[in-house]
């Protein structure tokens, strides 16, 4: 390996030669990544970015507490494309939407957009310069104490509203966190309350960990009913409340200010556990109100983030912050182990302290907001009188309403058999809400002809009318 390659990239090279001797007409299970990473001799972290551009580029597919599988070879005609018969929407988008040669409606990746160079290889470059040779680097199982700093000091306000680095961890990925919480607060078998829409990687997580799921619709002029929550929160024992931060980051949409504040009176008054998702959170396109943070009491708060979002797969560790709770979280982090790359922890905490991180986001931001507006235009010449949509307020992607009544599920089938996969409103929910929406991204390729694939979706609706 050249000094200058990263040791992502060399297990990826490493990958693809094994997926090319593998290949078959039919899956084939991969190496996990504890195995690959004792036998290159890398960090589980590292693996871990390997595989998810190898995701990215429709080589291999995870699946969910079985690991990686390499993805049949040939045309790509053997689609799964019914999900009529088996009801099983969410497999068939997973597995179609890792098929090469598709068109991917519903990328939530930002940095897809992205011509330049992420930030975050150049700097690991500089980082490295200073550590010509393996350093050890201390015991640090809670994540590198120079980005637990840089964190701490990005979400502190004020002297009121201030942040530690012994308040902040630091997990391999944003699921790990999730899953250190689940154990924590021992959420399995509880009943948690969740805006909806919601991620849905987040939303079978919880309901894979035994966790009974209580969805909140947002509602007309994207506010949560308040007599509604008041109801739920007499009548069911929450023990967590699943918020966004800044907006819905699968809506676009934020609550308004006088509905936010209102919740969190709700959620203070009945002493709610409250767990503010702000994964895109950065990537709002207005100036932001205070946030839900600001409103929640700090002793039943807690802030779980990510960096791929704004970083790209390079860096997929989540992280924590929580003021409370203290022992049982380092007890919950030492148990996990989690493996992360100490040179691009410190890579990330330099981007956020030398100003770097803000003046790409800057960038990011202009050019989402310029791709929205595109998309938005687009939406409106070739369905027009078919779907209603409103602007974003931040993140990559555009929530549209059917006009009429519609089998969306039809829908994904007809744009199948197109080679094209969209995301049915259903699919971010566990009970079948928003059955009439989908979510159309602008985070997605456009060499490709999105004309023609919006010219494929009016058709598909108006063959799926009720």
């Amino acid at each position: 390996m050249k000094k200058t390659d990263f040791a992502y990239q060399a297990v990826y090279r490493y990958l693809v030669r094994l997926i090319d001797e593998v290949q078959t007409d039919s899956t084939t299970k991969m190496p996990s990544l504890r195995q690959l990473a004792r036998r290159l001799r890398v960090s589980i972290s590292t693996v871990q970015s390997a595989y998810s551009l190898l995701e990215k580029e429709g080589r291999v597919c995870s699946v969910s507490k079985s690991g990686y599988y390499t993805l049949p070879r040939g045309n790509g005609d053997a689609f799964q494309a019914s999900t009529l018969d088996d009801g099983n929407l969410l497999e068939a988008f997973y597995r179609n939407a890792r098929r090469s040669g598709v068109w991917v409606s519903a990328h939530d990746d930002p940095t897809l957009l992205q011509s330049m160079e992420s930030p975050l290889p150049g700097m690991e470059r500089d980082v490295s310069r200073h550590y010509p040779r393996p350093l050890n680097f201390g015991f640090q199982p809670f994540g590198d104490i120079e980005l637990r700093a840089a964190l701490a000091a990005r979400y502190t306000r004020d002297a009121q509203r201030c942040w530690h680095p012994e308040n902040v961890y630091v997990g391999s990925d944003m699921q790990g966190v999730l899953m250190a919480i689940i154990d924590v607060l021992q959420l399995r078998d509880t009943t948690v309350l969740v805006e909806s829409p919601c991620a849905w990687n987040l939303l079978r997580l919880l309901q894979a960990s035994g966790i009974r799921v209580v969805e909140m619709p947002l509602g007309e002029a994207d506010s949560i009913n308040l007599t509604e929550l008041d109801q739920v929160l007499l009548t069911e024992n929450i023990s967590l409340a699943l918020m966004s931060s800044q907006f819905n980051p699968v809506r676009g949409s934020r609550l308004p200010a006088h509905n936010l504040q209102a919740v969190a009176r709700l959620l203070n008054r009945y002493r709610v556990w409250v767990l503010e998702n702000d994964s895109q959170g950065e990537l709002d396109f207005i100036s932001r109100p205070p946030p839900l943070r600001d409103l929640i009491d700090p002793q039943r708060l807690l802030i779980l983030g990510s960096f791929d979002k704004l970083l790209g797969p390079e860096a997929p560790y989540g992280y924590l912050l929580c003021k409370a709770l203290d022992h049982q979280w380092q007890q919950a982090f030492l148990l996990r182990s989690f493996e992360l790359a100490p040179i691009r922890q410190k890579a990330i905490a330099r981007l956020f302290n030398g100003g770097r991180l803000d003046t790409h986001l800057v960038e990011l931001k202009a050019l989402l907001m310029q791709r929205m507006h595109m998309l938005r235009q687009l939406l409106d010449r070739h369905l027009g009188s078919l779907l209603c949509h409103e602007q974003p307020e931040g993140g990559c992607g555009i929530w549209a309403h059917s006009v009429h009544p519609v089998d969306m599920r039809q829908v994904f089938d007809n744009m199948l058999q197109q080679r094209m996969v969209i995301a049915p409103g259903e699919l971010f929910s566990l009970h079948g809400l928003h059955r009439q929406n989908l979510r159309i991204s602008y985070a997605v390729d456009w060499n490709q002809d999105v004309p023609r694939a919006l010219d494929c979706l009016a058709e598909a609706l108006r063959q799926a009318r009720q």
